[in-house]
């Protein structure tokens, strides 16, 4: 029995030895290698997908199951066409396109009916941002008889155009649509970069002025308030009883990265104009509040949640979204690229190294990418992040986005979702054919605390 027990003991001992040893190794991932990254970037994104039931029977198609809000699945899909992308692996390819489309409205737009107790317009325009990128990297079209993924775009710009609210603030988007919803009386930087991205987004695809005329006065909006800074820190939003005069300065990799997405858009749409440039380099200076020089200047944080480990289940996916965009950036703006891609790689090579949690034999990602070892966080927005951030490291192997004028395929329809029952009326000019002459979120609970998060930011200089 002696006998038995002390190699029962040693078997104990040498499999949890073996389980740590597994569990240390992670993702192997060689930043110098493409099929490295690309098999890093498969089994990261086959744990992602494990998380979503919507191709099994009797459950419900394009959406996450609980405790994940409907957003996130529209954010999560973006990425999956981000993922054929950069891999070519097209077998996920049929299921997001059912994804998407199952989440579509009789009025050929992204408001579904089971949506409206929760859906802001945050949360539209990561659909829309999911439906642009399709038209932008030509993915596969949607069948017959379906909208095109452009003119679903278009569908949320020109509802949100009709939402352009004047009452208070000057001007903006509330957060939430509808007026039962809380929130409605808040106007936030994540709806308004929204909107101003996918308007600069269909300003470069199309080459349509309004558009860009749009982009720009969301823009100029933002600078009347106090939600951007001199110093390019965006802050959270405003309650619109104080006239969004009081901020919530908390601080948000996505905020930062939509405005980025949008502003080096318009850079390439004007041909390089330094309004646009300048306010680029402001950008990428203000997100180095999310690369803390404590973690060698270079590795992303989400600072306003992960290091109090207090992150939401939408927040761990934000960084997803600062990687996607600064990659796009070098594409679009390409005196950008010595700036962005040492910290794409640094922040890949780290959460590579957190891709070790034991479930899903030792490649679960978590969360902290300046930890070499799993923190036991795991969910959607972790697999996100970490697929996001260690994909972009092929950004230099891919074609940039196409646009109409450049190989684009995907359908125009200007006037879709002028139909939507939302109770602006509909503005001409949004509505009129394009002409030669022209050139064209998330379901999270913010939270409103008064004392913010005030960033110190380190500027640096762009070479030509």
């Amino acid at each position: 029995m002696s006998l038995a027990r002390s190699a029962l003991r040693w078997l104990t001992v040498l499999g949890t030895l073996f389980g740590t040893l597994q569990v240390a190794a992670g993702i192997q991932l060689d930043l110098g290698s493409t099929q490295s990254i690309k098999n890093a970037a498969s089994t990261i994104a086959h744990g992602m997908m494990s998380y979503y039931k919507g191709n099994e029977s009797g459950m419900p198609v394009g959406l996450l199951p609980d405790p994940y809000y409907w957003w996130e699945a529209g954010a999560m899909f973006d990425q999956m066409i981000h993922y054929w992308y950069y891999t070519g692996d097209t077998t996920y390819n049929d299921v997001v396109t059912q994804g998407l489309l199952a989440q579509i409205s009789e009025s050929k737009d992204f408001m579904p009916t089971n949506q409206t107790k929760t859906e802001g317009n945050d949360d539209q325009a990561f659909w829309a941002f999911a439906a642009m990128s399709a038209a932008e990297l030509n993915f596969p079209a949607p069948p017959p008889k379906q909208p095109s993924w452009l003119s679903l775009a278009q569908a949320v710009f020109n509802e949100q155009a009709h939402r352009w609210d004047t009452t208070r603030c000057g001007g903006g988007l509330r957060w939430q649509i509808f007026t039962w919803n809380k929130g409605y009386e808040y106007k936030n930087s994540i709806s308004n970069g929204g909107f101003f991205q996918l308007a600069a987004r269909l300003a470069r695809y199309t080459g349509n002025q309004t558009y860009a005329d749009w982009a720009e006065k969301t823009w100029d909006w933002m600078e009347t308030t106090p939600l951007i800074t001199k110093q390019y820190n965006i802050y959270d939003g405003a309650d619109m009883s104080n006239n969004c005069t009081k901020p919530i300065e908390l601080q948000w990799t996505y905020n930062v990265g939509t405005f980025l997405m949008g502003a080096a858009n318009l850079y390439n749409f004007t041909d390089g104009n330094g309004k646009w440039r300048t306010h680029v380099e402001g950008l990428l200076n203000g997100s180095q509040l999310f690369f803390p020089p404590q973690l060698g200047g270079n590795i992303m944080q989400e600072v306003a949640c992960e290091p109090q480990v207090s992150c939401n289940n939408d927040q761990p996916s934000f960084k997803a979204y600062l990687s996607r965009w600064m990659a796009a950036t070098t594409q679009i703006a390409p005196f950008t690229t010595d700036f962005i891609m040492p910290k794409l790689r640094a922040s890949a090579q780290g959460a590579a190294k957190q891709c070790s949690g034991a479930p899903n034999g030792g490649t679960t990602c978590g969360r902290t990418w300046n930890t070499p070892v799993w923190d036991n966080k795991q969910g959607v927005g972790e697999q996100m992040s970490a697929l996001s951030v260690i994909q972009a490291n092929l950004i230099s192997k891919v074609a940039p986005p196409v646009t109409m004028a450049k190989g684009g395929t995907s359908e125009s329809n200007p006037e879709a979702g002028t139909g939507d029952p939302n109770p602006v009326p509909a503005d001409p000019i949004l509505t009129r054919e394009v002409t030669t002459g022209d050139k064209a979120g998330a379901g999270i609970l913010t939270a409103l605390v008064l004392g913010g998060l005030l960033g110190s930011t380190w500027w640096i200089s762009f070479g030509s």
